[in-house]
């Protein structure tokens, strides 16, 4: 809860709106987004840049951060200066960010619950190959990592939630970091790789776009005000808390993006070995890893895979599930505001529950039947789409009246939102024309 300071002559409560003094002791939203905003896919991302081209790309990595602490700074800062949440905002801007919103959550949630649970199962079925009939490969695992993000989540409030995250990111941290300095990096060329070269090689440009706004970039970059709130920073008095929590999360991302890379580079890249795309590309780094260096780091590999994984799901069906319910509560009434988000009653409410439940049991029948394929489609292109929405639109919220001078854009923020959305715009355009269009009709 937000702190206060005493009552107003008709008995409300008055916000403490003294600046608080940034603390480590306060870290916590920063470590939620981190975790969730980096999954299995973008570590497998990593580790092929660093297999294609080395260190050559590692600036890119660099700057997809710095880009990534824009991103959540904004929204952080919209929920503080303006003490309303992101869809608040966003409907103030007309009924197309509405009907954009319910369509992409819909959609995005249905396919997104089987692949984060197909996700967190592909470590679990390889540490305990046996425990289950071959013949149903990954699903008894996939729906126990969906069931019990669903409970975790159904009876815990954000405390407990952040307590939770914080441990699984440690386990992140270590075992990415030990996998990092295992490899022996080759610092000088590590160093020389944060000079801004291109690989020269064909779609190198597009390659580099990608590896800088592909990891850490999805909707929990919309959430971090929401969990901002949660944690009880209603107010203006958390902004310098609120940016040194973005930091740390966004340095914590850096880390686990550099060690992949050191991983891909040294692992992959000298040896010209390839491995898949997609999260069954760290299965196949968990045989190379076993083959070099023994069981136990494959283990402790597969550990961390889970661990990056399950922070991903449990992240979404919490992050998520809260914007969703604020799209509900935004239809009940006038505004909505942080203050009730951190009172924590939403996540007992039935709008999030329902979001919950909405991500957890129809992606089963997904894990059954296959994904469809024109939903499959039209899940990718509402995917590349919303980065840039989120992009432009903190851009024209945050330049607006609706929020205080003080705390609207400079130069700084607009530059790097601009480019931020410049960049979504060029990978969204690229996703949408390679779907398979021909085979939608």
């Amino acid at each position: 809860m937000a702190d206060t300071t005493g009552t107003s002559g008709t008995g409300t409560t008055i916000p403490d709106s003294r600046p608080r003094k940034s603390s480590w002791k306060y870290i916590g939203p920063g470590i939620v987004v981190a975790a969730t905003g980096v999954g299995a896919g973008d570590l497998v991302a990593t580790l092929v840049a660093g297999s294609n081209f080395g260190y050559t790309l590692l600036w890119a990595a660099v700057l997809g951060c710095l880009v990534k602490i824009s991103l959540a700074e904004a929204a952080g800062r919209w929920h503080l200066a303006t003490g309303r949440t992101l869809f608040d905002g966003w409907a103030s801007l007309g009924r197309w960010t509405t009907w954009f919103f319910v369509v992409y959550v819909v959609i995005w949630g249905f396919v997104y619950g089987a692949a984060a649970m197909s996700s967190s199962a592909l470590p679990l079925q390889a540490l305990w190959p046996d425990l289950f009939p071959a013949d149903w490969s990954i699903k008894p695992w996939a729906i126990i990592c969906g069931l019990v993000g669903l409970v975790f989540v159904w009876f815990n409030k954000y405390e407990v939630f952040e307590k939770v995250m914080t441990v699984l990111v440690g386990v992140m941290f270590v075992v990415t970091v030990y996998l990092a300095v295992r490899v022996t990096p080759n610092l000088g060329d590590a160093f020389a790789g944060l000079l801004p070269v291109l690989p020269d090689e064909k779609d190198s440009i597009l390659n580099t776009l990608g590896l800088i706004g592909g990891v850490g970039g999805t909707i929990t970059l919309a959430a971090y005000g929401y969990w901002v709130n949660a944690k009880g920073w209603t107010n203006t008095s958390w902004m310098k808390v609120m940016r040194l929590d973005n930091r740390v999360a966004y340095i914590t991302t850096g880390v686990f993006v550099v060690a992949m890379l050191f991983v891909g580079a040294e692992l992959l890249h000298a040896s010209h070995t390839s491995i898949a795309s997609g999260d069954k590309g760290l299965l196949d780094l968990t045989k190379i890893l076993q083959a070099e260096y023994g069981t136990a780091t494959a283990k402790l590999f597969l550990v961390g895979f889970f661990a990056t994984s399950f922070t991903s799901l449990i992240g979404v069906w919490h992050g998520v599930s809260l914007m969703f319910a604020d799209f509900v509560e935004r239809y009940r009434s006038e505004r909505v505001t942080g203050e009730e988000v951190a009172r924590g009653d939403r996540e007992k409410g039935w709008p999030f529950r329902a979001y919950l439940l909405w991500l957890t049991f129809p992606p089963i029948v997904l894990l059954f039947q296959g994904q469809p394929f024109r939903l499959v489609i039209l899940y990718g292109v509402l995917g590349a789409a919303f980065m840039p929405f989120l992009a432009l639109t903190l851009v024209w919220l945050l330049n607006s009246r609706r929020v205080p001078t003080e705390w609207r854009n400079g130069w700084l923020s607009n530059g790097m939102l601009v480019v931020a959305g410049l960049l979504f715009v060029v990978l969204c355009v690229k996703q949408i024309w390679d779907q398979p269009w021909a085979d939608f009709f």
